[in-house]
């Protein structure tokens, strides 16, 4: 038979039930112990006549109630107190006093000390909820946070209070000390950490994604990323706490086949970079082109010349050749149209309409200045000549990953028929993609060689001297700074073959680290594709500002109009100063739009931007050598 439930049990379970609330439960109930201990002994000193010895004038010394319990507290504190008492009945009251103060308000007070304790680790662990407004809000955590720290930190330095907010599953202490090492100066703008995961709806809450102006998601370092990136999507677009307005989202997808469901979830609210393609892309292009890689740099980081978006009400009625002079310190590459149409260098005589935005490369939005006077042309520096084409073309790709069929794929893109690629790999993935590839391809055939790619004896075999271009793939399966110590490994050989075979061909590397660029200066290798920095320039930028995406989305696809380093001497004559206006004419008449050139004689120089200068100043003239490149966006 089960024992019946007495009050005491009912008393027990009530107080128990209490203290599961926690330290505040624990507090009140310690407070009111200690308080009926004070109000006890005050109530027996004063009822029981019990003296403090005997006053000035040798009356015994009576306490009131409130005067005894107040003495009574005072000794709950500090155990010194009673030194000073007199007379053995209040000894003994206050020294019961006192042994409840030891046990039970000492308790009260520990109590207290542990709850604020916990309650600053909480605060450490960054859970208290960010009341930013029109933040950048960065969800996930990679090598790339660091780059787009540092670009948002320049490109923040003309707003008032920018702040910049990341919510990972990461210890908060932990990220503030890592961005702190790379970035000891973010200037004025603040960076605020949470920790947390970006697929729970309550740890996104606490930063405020619904009033941030934009959202970067990061494609995690772990297996199957995208279903983390898609997810991540999920939580801002589904979230039943979502905002009216649209997100303005800008997310890293790894793989193709995954494309399609994020756009699915995102919608017109996500910008999606697929950063394999994109990388396969500029691998591709610059891998025919010295200095490509630079020119995207420039134009991808913050510091110098920038896109911007700009109406000019003046342009209306103009053609698109007569805007491209009519602004002496920006570049215009092309229009976008009042319904958000992107055109990246349209036809010359495409006539811009009321409501058209022009597309310019400026160091400022507010240096996009209109000229009523365009600078004039020299005509007798312009020439018409036009380099042949090129013919069937030798690509050697050493190394290989992920990204190896997609840079194939594009640059079959480029090449004319009866070209031809070597793989040397010792990957066994490489010889499949080999194969597949040779099935596939309009343009090149292509052939496989298994090999380790840094032995000398193996490169020498392959006779690199005897291909246009080759390309270094870096090892995706091992460390970092080994598989950049194996492509620096790699260079060096070339570098030493090209010089024994008195021979000048173009290498396209990629690097993992960045900060292994300057090592890998001394190889001397034409460009590095240094995938993490491109990425992380491309999401910044188009969390600044959406448009941005359809630009760079139409350089870096086939087709269209791209970006293309072409000989000097095909458009002015060399050693005859020439302004900017001038190479901007030759070009229009080749319905190209020119952005810049390149120094041949700095192509090595990291300090003059190998040699890259992107916007020139437009009446600024310079004296070109017969080496020296013009950048112009072009079809081909």
């Amino acid at each position: 038979m089960q024992r019946p439930v007495t009050f005491t049990d009912r008393l027990r379970y009530r107080f128990e039930d209490t203290l599961s609330a926690g330290p505040i439960a624990i507090i009140g109930w310690l407070a009111i112990l200690s308080l009926i201990i004070v109000l006890v002994a005050g109530g027996v000193i004063a009822l029981g006549g019990i003296t403090a010895g005997v006053d000035e004038k040798g009356d015994p010394d009576q306490w009131s109630f409130t005067e005894a319990a107040w003495n009574s507290l005072m000794r709950t504190f500090d155990a010194g107190n009673m030194a000073d008492d007199k007379g053995w009945p209040l000894r003994a009251v206050t020294l019961l006093v006192t042994i409840g103060g030891i046990f039970i308000v000492s308790t009260l007070i520990g109590t207290i000390t542990s709850g604020m304790e916990n309650r600053i680790e909480e605060m450490r662990k960054g859970r208290s909820r960010v009341i930013e407004t029109n933040h950048t809000l960065i969800l996930g955590w990679s090598p790339k946070v660091y780059s787009i720290l540092g670009e948002l930190v320049i490109a923040n330095e003309n707003q008032s209070k920018p702040r910049v907010v990341i919510l990972a599953d990461r210890d908060k202490v932990e990220m503030e000390d890592e961005i702190r090492s790379k970035l000891p100066n973010t200037r004025n703008t603040r960076v605020i950490c949470r920790s947390g995961s970006p697929l729970d709806l309550d740890d996104l809450d606490v930063v405020n994604p619904h009033e941030a102006k934009s959202i970067i998601i990061l494609s995690p370092e772990s297996d199957n990323p995208d279903t983390y990136v898609v997810k991540s999507i999920l939580a801002l677009t589904n979230n039943p706490h979502r905002r009216k307005d649209d997100y303005h989202i800008v997310a890293e997808i790894r793989e193709a086949k995954n494309l399609e469901a994020a756009r699915l979830v995102g919608k017109h609210e996500a910008e999606l970079i697929l950063s394999g393609d994109v990388i396969a892309r500029v691998t591709a292009q610059t891998c025919r082109q010295s200095g490509l890689s630079v020119v995207y740099q420039e134009l991808l980081d913050f510091d110098g010349a920038e896109i911007y978006f700009r109406e000019e009400p003046k342009l209306v009625g103009k053609t698109y050749r007569q805007a491209l002079s009519c602004f002496e310190t920006s570049t215009v590459i092309g229009l976008m149209t009042s319904h958000d149409k992107v055109l990246v260098n349209p036809a010359m005589d495409r006539v811009i309409a009321q409501g058209d935005q022009v597309i310019a490369i400026a160091e400022d939005d507010d240096t996009i200045v209109f000229s009523d006077s365009p600078g004039g042309v020299d005509r007798d520096a312009v020439r018409t000549d036009r380099s042949p084409p090129p013919g069937a073309e030798r690509t050697l790709l050493i190394g290989w990953n992920e990204k190896g069929e997609s840079v194939v794929r594009e640059l079959d893109g480029y090449v004319a028929e009866g070209s031809q690629v070597t793989i040397l790999s010792n990957n066994p993935r490489a010889s499949e993609g080999a194969k597949h590839l040779d099935a596939d391809l309009k343009c090149q055939r292509v052939t496989f060689i298994h090999g380790d790619t840094t032995d000398r004896a193996t490169l020498e075999a392959v006779e690199p001297a005897a291909f246009q271009h080759i390309i270094v793939l870096c090892d995706h399966e091992i460390d970092v700074q080994q598989a950049d110590a194996r492509t620096l490994i790699t260079l060096l050989h070339l570098r030493n073959l090209a010089e024994t075979a008195g021979r000048d061909f173009s290498i396209v590397s990629e690097m993992l680290d960045i900060r292994n660029r300057a090592l890998a200066e001394v190889a001397r290798a034409d460009d590095f594709i240094v995938s993490d920095k491109l990425i992380s320039l491309l999401l910044t930028q188009v969390s600044e500002n959406r448009h941005l995406s359809k630009v760079f989305e139409d350089l870096f696809d086939p087709d269209g109009s791209e970006i293309y380093l072409k000989p000097i001497g095909d458009y002015v004559v060399p050693g005859r100063p020439v302004d900017f206006y001038t190479l901007v004419d030759s070009a229009a008449a080749r319905g190209e739009t020119a952005i810049g050139y390149r120094i041949h004689a700095n192509h090595s120089n990291p300090n003059a931007a190998y040699g890259v200068v992107i916007n020139p100043k437009k009446t600024e003239k310079v004296t070109f050598a017969a080496d020296d490149r013009i950048i112009v966006l072009a079809e081909d």
